[in-house]
C-alpha cells in the first residue's frame, strides 16, 4: 500500500499539526463509483500530505471490478484516502475517500461513523456507476451533494437533466468540479457545508 504520509518520518511534521485556533472538526466522506476521481479530489484539497491506500491493479480483479470507461487505470484505493482542510481559523474538515469497487464497500460502515455528510463524485460519461452509491447513502439517511467531475470529452449536461438521470430530489445540490484543482475541490466541500447548515437551520414558520 502507498502510505505516502509516513515515508521515513517519525511523528507528525510541523505542517501536519492541527492549527492551534481550530475549535471544531467535522468529518465528511467522498464517495463514488470506481475511477471517478475520489483520490484525486482528496489529494488536491488536502493541506497536509494525504494518506492513500492505493494498490496496483492486477489480474485478480479481472471479471470482478467493472473497468469499463477507465481501462487505463492502473491503481485503486483498497481501504481509504484521508486528508484535512481548514475552512476557517476555527473549522477543520477531515476528508475521507472511500474505495470505489463494490467488493470493498464493507469498509463503508467504519468510514461513515461520525460523518456529518458526503460528496458523491460522478463521471458524466458513466453515470450508472453512481446509482448504487447514491442508493446506499439514501438508505443510510446520509445528507450529500453531487459533484460532476470534469474529464476530457465528458459531456456537460444541464443540472436538471443530471438530477433526472440520477433520480435526485430537488433539494440535493449538484455542482460541477475539477477534482484536480484545489480551488474547485474546496468549492465542492463548501457546497456540502452550506447544505448541511441549511438542513440544520430551524424552519421559519
Amino acid at each position: 500500500m502507498d502510505f505516502r504520509s509516513s515515508d521515513t518520518v517519525v511523528g507528525p511534521q510541523h505542517a501536519d499539526l492541527l492549527p492551534a485556533t481550530a475549535a471544531t472538526a467535522v468529518k465528511v466522506v467522498i464517495v463514488g463509483g470506481f475511477g471517478v476521481g475520489k483520490t484525486t479530489l482528496v489529494g488536491s484539497v488536502s493541506e497536509i500530505r494525504p494518506l492513500t491506500t492505493e494498490e496496483t491493479m492486477t489480474q485478480a480483479g479481472a471479471g470482478i471490478d467493472d473497468t469499463a470507461g477507465v481501462e487505463r487505470k492502473t491503481s485503486t484505493t483498497v481501504a481509504m484516502d484521508f486528508g484535512r482542510i481548514s475552512i476557517s481559523d476555527e473549522l477543520v474538515l477531515y476528508v475521507f475517500g472511500t474505495p470505489g469497487q463494490e467488493r470493498f464497500w464493507f469498509l463503508w460502515n467504519g468510514l461513515f461513523e461520525g460523518a456529518l455528510g458526503a460528496v458523491v463524485l460522478v463521471d458524466t460519461r458513466r453515470l450508472e456507476v453512481s446509482f448504487d452509491v447514491i442508493g446506499r447513502l439514501e438508505d443510510r439517511g446520509v445528507p450529500f451533494v453531487v459533484a460532476a467531475n470534469t474529464f476530457p470529452e465528458s459531456p456537460a449536461y444541464p443540472t436538471e437533466e443530471l438530477r433526472a438521470a440520477l433520480d435526485l430530489p430537488p433539494e440535493v445540490p449538484i455542482v460541477a468540479c475539477d477534482a484536480r484543482t484545489r480551488e474547485s475541490s474546496r468549492d465542492v466541500l463548501m457546497a456540502l457545508m452550506r447544505y448541511l447548515y441549511h438542513l440544520s437551520a430551524p424552519a421559519v414558520h
